[in-house]
């Protein structure tokens, strides 16, 4: 598939994959009206039908919608994976009595009150 493909393109590749738009209102579960109202007024796929499409086309959802499913991001290496434990140590301190870490400063106690 090409990189800077719109979503109109996008569209009309899935039309062009199903073999026309009544084939792919069958895929879709709509009417044929609906596919061409999709091309010839919306320009675009509804969200709803986006996953259907990609399974039945093989159409990127990302090219089909790019403003709901962006561009698959990098796996990140093992040594970024995680959580980090310490992270409301950092920002918040750890409350002495219980060796917690607080959720809010204001609840950092100073011990027991007599």
């Amino acid at each position: 598939m090409v990189e800077d493909m719109t979503p109109y393109e996008a569209l009309m590749a899935a039309v062009e994959i199903a073999g026309s738009q009544s084939a792919l209102a069958r895929m879709a579960e709509v009417s044929s009206t609906a596919v061409w109202k999709w091309v010839q007024s919306s320009k675009r796929l509804p969200a709803e039908y986006v996953l259907r499409v990609e399974a039945a086309t093989g159409v990127s959802r990302h090219h089909l919608r790019p403003d709901i499913y962006p561009v698959e991001m990098p796996e990140a290496s093992s040594r970024w994976s995680g959580i980090d434990q310490r992270a409301g140590a950092r920002s918040n301190g750890v409350d002495a009595r219980t060796r917690r870490v607080a959720v809010n400063r204001r609840q950092i106690s100073n011990g027991a009150r007599l």
